[in-house]
């Protein structure tokens, strides 16, 4: 069984790419996406538990100065190479071509492949911070999924229809880390980015609908004869990161409320004590409030 699946895979993936580095078979992908849920989840939390938070600015900088130089070379190969010279939003077929444009399509699929696995260091930043707010379910699901998922795209349809998803994604990533690089360098400028956080989450579930869309629509006229279990495949991952979005902004919602009750009581307990639940007397009798009546 396992050799006719490894002659399968061999049969139908993309000759461009099937000598790549990782991409003869995805257990590798899968090791290393485990390892990541286990170091960030168990090992450098415990590691983490009893020490002060590392002062990590310098390296969380450093690590969304390379990103942002990673994804807008990304976003322009996709530019300048297919969604905005050429590629049909409507259906647009695989070149397998192994020279020019193809190519060079293929390579930005695979550097995009590799860059998932940087992503990894952006959890690790947050455990030394010991932000293990931002180390929640959709953070580490994204993080450790994406590897997996992008491996099949590379693996056998290294272009096409299908490249929307990063295309849409890595211009995304580049406003992400801008903002990340501004607020870090310049504080004051966070002021100016009041609406952030209220608009971040929206922009994530924006960027998963446009996504999907964009898949889907194969289902009413496919021209180009796009394999249609890459479109499912990427439907199921915009609907999934929707779920996991749509799930934070929820809990966020109730940890909010929370907050906002204790500091509501917080404040009456502080006014009341401003106010004095007993009074001394002239004669240093204690006297109790007339208000506690």
């Amino acid at each position: 069984m396992y050799e006719n699946l490894r002659s399968a895979m061999e049969k139908y993936s993309d000759p461009r790419t099937t000598n790549w580095f990782m991409m003869s078979s995805p257990l590798p992908t899968v090791a290393m996406s485990l390892t990541y849920i286990c170091v960030v989840k168990i090992i450098a939390p415990r590691m983490m538990g009893n020490r002060k938070p590392y002062d990590a600015k310098g390296i969380q900088l450093c690590y969304n100065i390379i990103h942002l130089s990673i994804n807008l070379y990304l976003f322009h190969e996709a530019c300048v190479n297919g969604w905005l010279t050429g590629y049909n939003y409507r259906c647009q077929p695989v070149d397998f071509s192994m020279t020019g444009t193809p190519l060079r399509i293929a390579r930005g699929c695979y550097i995009y492949y590799l860059s998932k696995f940087t992503d990894f260091f952006e959890t690790i930043t947050f455990i030394l911070l010991k932000r293990f707010d931002m180390v929640n379910l959709y953070h580490v699901a994204h993080h450790s999924i994406m590897p997996f998922s992008v491996w099949w795209g590379v693996k056998f349809l290294a272009g096409g229809h299908s490249t929307f998803f990063g295309f849409i994604n890595t211009g995304f990533h580049c406003m992400i880390y801008i903002y990340f690089i501004l607020v870090t360098v310049f504080p004051q400028t966070k002021k100016f980015f009041f609406w952030w956080k209220t608009c971040y989450p929206w922009m994530q579930i924006i960027q998963f609908g446009v996504i999907f869309l964009h898949a889907m629509q194969l289902l009413w006229k496919n021209d180009c004869n796009y394999p249609m279990a890459f479109v499912y495949f990427i439907a199921a991952h915009a609907v999934l990161f929707y779920v996991l979005v749509n799930a934070k902004m929820r809990m966020d919602a109730k940890i909010n409320n929370f907050k906002k009750i204790d500091n509501g009581r917080s404040k009456m307990f502080e006014n009341r004590h401003s106010e004095g639940i007993f009074n001394k007397s002239s004669n240093g009798v204690r006297k109790r409030n007339i208000s506690d009546h």
